[in-house]
């Protein structure tokens, strides 16, 4: 039965990646989809509190995210299972394709399928941020309306927006405010 867990986490994580393209955020729904609707692995409300811890660490969120998830399924060989499924197809895909990629570099079919690439690269970020919405904005204590996550979100946009502050104190600061008056 474990060999059989870690086969699944292979393949549903190293499928997921292998699909997605435009890096670890426009991924997400499709680990989501691999954990939370194929496998069952974890709900879609502690797939979300994975993906907002893992957001507020340091590093990609694909590693975090499937890691954290391999391991809930099957302890420390889950994860590191997962890792692998995350990091080897790609990366031999990567590495396979190097030289075709500088050899054509200028070419327009090469350039069209980037650009035809980009828009769904666009949708998947899109999907991401309105699942995560829900996590993010969702209301506590009874109230249909929790203000707060929405100034820390509008604090956040600003500081780092406008004010050009370094995106570690607002995460920080949402962290401190989060322990203060979310719990």
């Amino acid at each position: 039965m474990m060999w059989k867990t870690l086969l699944d986490l292979f393949i549903g994580f190293s499928r997921a990646t292998l699909l997605g393209f435009g890096g670890g955020p426009s991924i997400v729904p499709l680990y989501e989809h691999e954990a939370v609707e194929v496998f069952s692995w974890v709900s879609r409300e502690e797939f979300g509190t994975a993906l907002a811890m893992g957001n507020a660490l340091p590093g990609p969120i694909a590693t975090k995210l499937t890691m954290y998830i391999g391991y809930r399924v099957a302890g420390w060989p889950g994860a590191l299972v997962s890792l692998i499924a995350v990091t080897l197809p790609v990366g031999v895909v990567m590495v396979a394709l190097a030289g075709l990629m500088v050899r054509f570099k200028d070419s327009p079919v090469l350039k069209g399928m980037v650009a035809g690439i980009r828009p769904v690269v666009f949708v998947m970020l899109a999907m991401l941020a309105m699942d995560f919405a829900g996590y993010a904005f969702q209301p506590r204590s009874g109230a249909p309306v929790n203000w707060l996550p929405f100034a820390i979100a509008a604090a956040f946009f600003i500081s780092v927006h406008y004010m050009k502050l370094s995106p570690i104190y607002g995460v920080v600061g949402a962290l401190l405010v989060g322990a203060l008056f979310l719990r």
